[in-house]
């Protein structure tokens, strides 16, 4: 990336919107249940590249055809689970120019003097927040977390990295920080009580535990499953466009590198998600080329439960401190996000809307435009309020109920696989979870 940063907006990247399709085609194409090409997603996020911004007209219609394909796939049900956010650490040197959760890990340093914002939990922490959560009713932990230097894969992993002489590991051991975070294995044994189920490594995660060594992707996850791993985020993803990466995250494994470790993540036996987080510099034409690459892993894989569009938010990142944008994406962009999502990804068939992204009454509309998950109880969410995300950390099933209900839809709680639903009656007195281990239907927080 050059040391000069361009104004905002100004990318000279290669890829470009630009087709020679026709709106009208795309949307017939997109009608009649055929699988869409690039050029057609691109006509349909930009509601045809043959008009300036966004046509509301057009894209009312691309709204109709999504949800009226969400319908014919998953019915009028709206899922959630109750989970819990236990992201073990904020140390990180990696960088990207989106993210404010990290901290610089020389600053968790014993040495170090200064105060920070930041936290590691050790392996006994994490245990004893996930199991007062799985009290309370909680059927998945998710963890996503920092690449602390100190974190290998586990005690064999450790002695490779100490006996290294590369400069270049990103390693440092474990007692040279004030709190020592275990092993990626010790973390996810850890969080694996009750019953629970654990939701973590993301590709970035799994390539920082095989750092150093010349260990598969499958021979990393192989291990992680054997700890108590049961599915893997698709976070880190970001967009899966180079020359998009090479600017917001220079610092992260490529495209190919995220492809392949999904694509591992699989072939050990773990289910898996997938992600995409737009509106900051990339284009219409990166956000379809991202779906295209999502959409040809699943064909491969099978693998991928749900789809999950993250709106950037801007307030509290470098991105937007550097000036290298000035803002996010506009509420007409996440809707044809959504909508775009579920006509293309023909394959995928549960696509998220995040009320952390898009808050309570964006949330529900993205419902109405492709979208039937409505995210988890997330008890603690801390990556989105980083970055100035303010629409809270919390969401019970009672409003969950209420929520759903109200735009005339039916509220389900369901496990991480969408295997097991349970339809939430709103007229209930009482309204919890009931498919976590310890659940009893009683609410989350008393």
């Amino acid at each position: 990336m050059s040391d000069v940063t361009p104004p905002t907006g100004e990318f000279d990247f290669t890829q470009q919107p630009v087709t020679d399709q026709s709106f009208e085609n795309a949307l017939a194409r997109a009608r009649n249940g055929e699988r869409l090409t690039v050029a057609d997603g691109v006509e349909l996020i930009t509601t045809g590249t043959d008009v300036a911004g966004i046509d509301r007209a057009r894209k009312e219609l691309v709204l109709e055809a999504a949800d009226r394909r969400r319908a014919e796939v998953v019915g009028d049900e709206v899922t959630f689970v109750a989970n819990l956010n236990n992201n073990v650490t904020t140390a990180c040197n990696t960088g990207c120019l989106f993210c404010n959760f990290k901290d610089r890990s020389e600053q968790f340093r014993s040495d170090y003097q200064q105060a920070h914002g930041g936290f590691t939990k050790t392996p006994s922490e994490s245990r004893e927040i996930v199991d007062d959560a799985l009290d309370r009713g909680i059927y998945e932990v998710c963890s996503v977390s920092g690449l602390h230097p100190a974190l290998a894969l586990d005690d064999e992993h450790v002695e490779i990295l100490e006996g290294s002489e590369r400069g270049d590991l990103n390693y440092r051991p474990a007692s040279a920080y004030d709190t020592d975070p275990g092993t990626y294995c010790e973390q996810i044994r850890a969080m694996d009580v009750g019953g629970v189920h654990v939701h973590s490594m993301t590709p970035e995660e799994a390539y920082h535990a095989r750092r150093g060594t010349d260990r598969s992707y499958e021979e990393v996850f192989g291990r992680l499953k054997a700890a108590g791993l049961d599915s893997v985020p698709g976070t880190a993803a970001e967009i899966l466009v180079d020359e998009v990466r090479d600017v917001i995250c220079p610092g992260k494994i490529d495209s190919a590198e995220w492809l392949e470790a999904m694509e591992a993540a699989a072939d050990v036996g773990l289910g898996t998600t997938a992600t995409i987080m737009y509106g900051h510099v990339e284009n219409a034409r990166h956000r379809v080329e991202h779906l295209r690459k999502v959409r040809a892993l699943q064909d491969h894989t099978g693998a991928i439960t749900e789809f999950v569009p993250l709106s950037f938010v801007h307030e509290e990142t470098p991105l937007y401190d550097r000036g290298m944008v000035d803002g996010g994406a506009s509420d007409d962009e996440d809707e044809l996000m959504i909508a775009v999502s579920r006509l293309f990804l023909d394959n995928v068939e549960h696509i998220q809307s995040s009320w952390v992204k898009y808050g309570d009454a964006g949330g529900l509309k993205m419902l109405t435009c492709g979208a039937d998950d409505f995210m988890g109880t997330i008890l603690s969410e801390e990556i989105t309020k980083r970055a100035g995300g303010d629409y809270g950390e919390f969401r019970s099933v009672r409003e969950y109920a209420d929520m759903i209900t109200a735009i005339g839809r039916t509220p389900v709680e369901r496990s991480t696989d969408y295997e097991q639903r349970r339809v939430v009656d709103p007229d209930a007195d009482v309204v919890g979870p009931t498919l976590g281990p310890r659940a009893d239907g009683t609410p989350l927080l008393q």
